[in-house]
């Protein structure tokens, strides 16, 4: 089997290629731009291909694809953080939507029959009323931000290329996830790496926070790339899938928890620079229709996730990961 990875180098891609390595009988490919940082996968570099590309190039990704003739298409790369999207809209919805749109008809084009999963995300619910919780899939779509527009744009191309031409494409709505690599512009990898400065006495004992009462649904990163593969593996082309633990913690909780692993005396400072022009209350989804059809269930715990993001900012707190 073929498997190409598009945003193989990110947090969520580079773990989703340590699973594909533990699968029997598969090449894996990999898309890189020239300027890319490679450190979340010098682990595996001699394992793997990675093909230089731009997918805002549509001829750039037709040459790949061409080349590769995957079975399976991981969509991953995006612009992802969503403070980013309200400096640079046009930047995510152009990166997010048209490098989207040049894989589909990429595909399209050469006539490949594959696999195509797209990397939604839970941001697309946006405003959520307190009786549509816990999220199912048909909730009403009213995204409160630039990325999360562009996110409810590559999910709706991604049906409109299933019904219209058939194509069996996959997509799946995650929600947050977290745990090594996690770049620390993420607030739960934001708040470890703070706290390991203080434990090494390189930053004074203060936290910086933005909004602690938004409450987010978090699952491993680990749980979610083997949620990515099953969604191929044994998911329904044309479908959206939710992928959670079904349970929201406030970012407060993610705070206390972190604190508590660490031991560390800290006092915690409001940073108003850390607040969004508007702000999700609430993401807690429903995974009954994923576990369903494809089995999957979260397997490693907040606070085991936690730690080991700790750890992780222990071993290396002076490398870039994003």
């Amino acid at each position: 089997m073929r498997v190409l990875i598009t945003g193989i180098t990110g947090f969520a891609g580079s773990h989703l290629a340590d699973l594909c390595l533990t699968k029997k009988e598969v090449d894996l490919y990999g898309i890189i731009r020239w300027r890319s940082r490679t450190e979340n996968i010098e682990h595996i570099w001699d394992k793997l291909k990675l093909l230089e590309c731009d997918l805002r190039d549509a001829s750039s990704i037709r040459d790949v694809i061409e080349e590769v003739k995957p079975d399976y298409i991981f969509h991953l790369a995006a612009q992802s953080f969503v403070p980013t999207s309200w400096k640079a809209p046009t930047e995510s919805l152009t990166t997010n939507i048209i490098g989207q749109l040049n894989v589909f008809e990429a595909a399209r084009k050469i006539g490949l029959a594959c696999k195509i999963q797209i990397a939604c995300s839970s941001e697309e619910y946006g405003m959520v009323n307190p009786d549509e919780l816990p999220i199912k899939e048909t909730n009403p779509l009213r995204p409160l931000s630039p990325y999360a527009v562009s996110k409810v744009g590559q999910d709706m191309l991604g049906y409109q290329y299933f019904m219209s031409y058939g194509m069996e494409i996959v997509r799946t709505r995650g929600f947050n996830h977290t745990g090594p690599r996690r770049g620390s512009v993420f607030v739960c990898s934001d708040f470890a790496k703070q706290i390991v400065d203080i434990e090494q006495g390189s930053k004074p004992p203060v936290i910086s926070v933005g909004n602690l009462e938004a409450k987010r649904d978090f699952t491993d990163v680990r749980d979610i790339v083997k949620g990515y593969w099953l969604s191929l593996e044994k998911g329904r082309p044309g479908a959206v899938y939710n992928i959670c633990s079904g349970k929201a913690h406030s970012i407060r909780e993610i705070l206390d928890i972190l604190i508590e692993l660490s031991g560390v005396e800290v006092e915690i400072k409001s940073d108003p620079a850390r607040m969004r022009p508007s702000d999700v209350p609430i993401l807690e989804g429903d995974n009954s229709a994923f576990m369903k059809d494809t089995g999957w269930k979260p397997e490693i715990s907040l606070k085991d996730t936690l730690k080991d993001l700790l750890e992780f900012w222990r071993e290396c707190p002076d490398r870039f990961y994003a």
